[in-house]
Formats: structure tokens, C-alpha cells, sequence
């Protein structure tokens, strides 16, 4: 069997494909289990509708870097994984970026109305805008140039010189072209 060193380019990126399946699923299974799980307090705040408030409340508490990180790295993970998942390394990098910010929003939305009803939760539109920038950034860091490596061409290795055939000799005939000469193919009409 004759194997060449360069691989097709579209089909070079499928083989992480499944691994990546897997490792989204168990991701975002993981983030299910901790949305859904019950959280013990004795009181908990209102929820927050005002885009950034958690964030300003934050930076005014000194406790940006821990609220930044709660709500940047939840959803990360799937700014890679969805694009090596289901993704096509032909299509525009743009597009990309585009579908994997629409579906990290979705999912941040589908986890905060999840958490919505797990005891000691409150809904926060921070981490909904958060999670997807944390997605979005984490798809432009590291999805674009693994991108980039993917479609880059391999190195093709010199062929080896074919012999060429002299005036004498030429390809060896099948035995069946002199019968259909004779006959006349079944498909062209006869003369």
C-alpha cells in the first residue's frame, strides 16, 4: 500500500474531532452538576438585571480579580472545544469566532436559568456576558492559531523519478481492447 507524507488538508483536523466531543460533554456535564447543585446560605442578594453591576460592585470591594475569574473561566474551555468539536478548519475564521460566541451566549443563558432554580442561586447577567467573553477570548487565544497550524500545508516529500518509457516500448494492452477493435463497442455506433 503506497502512503503519501502529506495528508489532505480538510481531513487532517477530524481526527481530534471525537476526543473533542467527549471533552466537551464531560465539560459541560461538569458545569451542569455545579448549577444544579444546592448552595447553603443563610441569605442570598437580589438577582442582578443591570449588566456589569457585579463587576463595578467588584472593583468597588476589591474583589475584581476572583469575580473576573468566576465569571471568565466557567465557559473557556468551550471557546476551544466547540470549534474543534464541530467546526470546519475551510471556513472563515470569522464565522468561527461568530458561531462559538452565539453558542457559548446560549449556553450561558441555558446555565443561569438552570441555576435560576437550584436553592441558594440567584440569576446575574454578568455571568451570562462574562461566560461568553470568556469564550469568545478563550476562541480567539487558542482556536485561530491551532487553526492556523491545522490548515498549514505539510511538507510534501520529493517523489521518486519514474522511469521513462523509450519510443519502443509503450503500456502493456488489455486483452479485451484488440476483441471490442474488432467488434465495435457496444456503446459507440457502428460505421
Amino acid at each position: 500500500m503506497h502512503t503519501t507524507a502529506r495528508t489532505d488538508r480538510t481531513t487532517a483536523p477530524y481526527r481530534y474531532r471525537t476526543a473533542a466531543r467527549l471533552l466537551l460533554t464531560l465539560h459541560l456535564l461538569l458545569l451542569v452538576w455545579l448549577a444544579l447543585r444546592p448552595v447553603t446560605a443563610a441569605w442570598t442578594g437580589p438577582s442582578n438585571l443591570t449588566p456589569f453591576a457585579s463587576v463595578h460592585q467588584a472593583l468597588t470591594n476589591r474583589t475584581l480579580p476572583a469575580t473576573l475569574a468566576s465569571g471568565l473561566l466557567p465557559l473557556a474551555p468551550a471557546g476551544l472545544l466547540l470549534p474543534l468539536a464541530v467546526g470546519s478548519p475551510d471556513r472563515s475564521w470569522l464565522l468561527s469566532f461568530l458561531r462559538t460566541t452565539g453558542a457559548a451566549a446560549l449556553l450561558a443563558t441555558a446555565l443561569e436559568i438552570l441555576e435560576g432554580w437550584a436553592p441558594g442561586h440567584v440569576l446575574d447577567v454578568d455571568d451570562i456576558l462574562l461566560g461568553t467573553l470568556g469564550a469568545a477570548a478563550a476562541h480567539l487565544l487558542l482556536a485561530t492559531p491551532l487553526r492556523a497550524h491545522a490548515l498549514r500545508r505539510p511538507a510534501v516529500a520529493p517523489r521518486a523519478a519514474t522511469p521513462r518509457r523509450g519510443p519502443k516500448e509503450q503500456r502493456p494492452r488489455s486483452v479485451a481492447a484488440p476483441v471490442i477493435r474488432t467488434l465495435g463497442s457496444p456503446v459507440a455506433p457502428r460505421r
